[in-house]
């Protein structure tokens, strides 16, 4: 098993950035494919961006592409959600998750075994 604990969400003002940290225990990361994932308030959780156990290979939702960037550290457990241009529309409880290395990149929520608690990210226009 691994534990998943999200850090670095906050209030931040419409066009900057921030930079969420996942960091896995337990169970080595690299053991995992990781996502990114957000839920608004009223709305469903929604993917973000995955990435492979390797680093080398990444994948994104249309909302993210071009402004967002997932990259990991597995010698340091962590994989990180870069954010930049933010907009209000991307105010939401961020969360990572891990999946099993037989998954895709673009396997759906359901496929992923292991969730962090979550971090709010708030954009203000």
């Amino acid at each position: 098993q691994v534990q998943l604990v999200e850090s670095g969400g906050g209030l931040v003002q419409a066009g900057g950035p921030l930079r969420l940290s996942c960091a896995a225990s337990g169970r080595s990361s690299s053991n995992y494919h990781m996502g990114w994932f957000r839920q608004a308030p009223g709305k469903e959780r929604e993917f973000v961006a995955a990435i492979r156990w390797s680093g080398t290979s990444t994948y994104y939702a249309d909302a993210g592409k071009g402004r967002f960037t997932i990259s990991r550290a597995n010698a340091k457990n962590t994989v990180y959600l870069q954010m930049t241009s933010l907009k209000p529309d991307d105010t939401a409880v961020y969360y990572c998750a891990a999946t099993s290395l037989i998954r895709r990149l673009s396997t759906p929520l359901p496929d992923y075994s292991y969730w962090g608690q979550g971090t709010q990210v708030t954009v203000s226009s």
